[in-house]
């Protein structure tokens, strides 16, 4: 894997070399533990599955729509077609991921998972929105709708989307971007059940507002849901430390190394939804302690907190290095 971009360039040649090996270890120990991450070879079939079982049933239910004047079939097919949409960022964004760096793009394209991540959570408050406002309307103007035609739609729905769901369901704890297709099919697959019992009261009783009521109800469940995963992702975009890291942690990690006299210009950010890059500065007045102290500390971070980009810059002047940044300035 050629990680050699995340070096700052400020040591000397020779320790240049030396680096590379130092990330070349820190990732194999981050591997060893996130093995289960960064192979998304098996999220990338359940991507594919995912969007020929979505584009099926999207078909399907406007078909259906069309033919029982249901205006909710109709909205809920358009939704479907919009998680499509969803299901196809995320998973270009999965293979981007794994482009190797070039030299405008020095991370490479990992980047791409945290803005397919916000996509996914801006679309999702997106739509519902649209079905909210179609629901309010409804209150006032209640349609006919055949009950029965839309519980057996839905009923599939309710499959469709369950299935793909459990496809993202072991990833979506570790990488931002497949939580967001996981909580895309698992709302869908919500709204498929509120709408079969919709359905069936409506067959029941004919109540048509419970239509409209119960597609609110859902809504409310959805940006619920949502939210988080927008918090997250603006976040990420906004290079925050990621929520499972503890900064002062990581500082007091640092600042404990055996002759460091003082730490500045620590920053530690995401660079993809599995990937985690820092910097920081340590003053050490005895000298440069040497390769083997970068490559161990390399590997702490790797094996406590997941940082598989660490570039440390060694400082000896303690007076030099105490002007050249206190840590409020960025």
């Amino acid at each position: 894997m050629s990680h050699h971009h995340d070096h700052d360039g400020h040591d000397h040649g020779h320790e240049h070399d030396h680096d590379h090996d130092h990330h070349g270890h820190g990732h194999q120990h981050g591997h060893s533990r996130m093995g289960h991450v960064h192979a998304p070879a098996n999220f990338g079939e359940a991507f594919a599955i995912g969007i020929v079982l979505n584009i099926t049933y999207v078909i399907i239910e406007a078909a259906y729509g069309f033919i029982s004047n249901s205006v909710a079939l109709l909205a809920d097919a358009g939704h479907n077609l919009g998680d499509v949409l969803g299901l196809l960022v995320a998973w270009i964004a999965t293979v981007l991921v794994k482009r190797a760096p070039s030299a405008r793009f020095t991370y490479g394209l990992g980047g791409s998972s945290i803005l397919a991540a916000l996509f996914n959570a801006v679309f999702l408050l997106l739509t519902v929105g649209a079905i909210s406002w179609e629901a309010i309307q409804r209150f006032g103007n209640p349609e006919p709708v055949s009950g029965a035609t839309v519980m057996v739609v839905a009923a599939i729905g309710i499959l469709v989307n369950g299935v793909t769901a459990l496809l993202f369901a072991s990833g979506r704890k570790s990488d931002l971007n497949v939580r967001g297709a996981f909580l895309h099919m698992a709302a869908d697959a919500l709204v498929s059940i509120g709408v079969v019992v919709a359905g069936l009261v409506i067959l029941v009783t004919g109540w048509l507002w419970l239509d409209p009521l119960v597609s609110l109800a859902i809504n409310a469940v959805i940006v619920w849901g949502t939210w988080g995963l927008l918090r997250d992702s603006v976040g990420m975009s906004m290079a925050a430390v990621p929520p499972q890291i503890d900064p002062a942690e990581v500082r007091s990690l640092l600042e404990r190394c055996p002759d460091v006299a003082s730490m500045h210009d620590l920053h530690i950010w995401p660079m993809s939804t599995t990937e985690i890059a820092l910097t920081c500065h340590l003053v050490m007045p005895r000298g440069h302690p040497g390769d083997a102290f970068i490559h161990g500390l390399a590997e702490e971070l790797a094996l406590r907190f997941r940082i598989n980009h660490a570039t440390v810059q060694i400082e000896v002047d303690q007076h030099l290095a105490c002007a050249l940044a206190p840590d409020d300035v960025v």
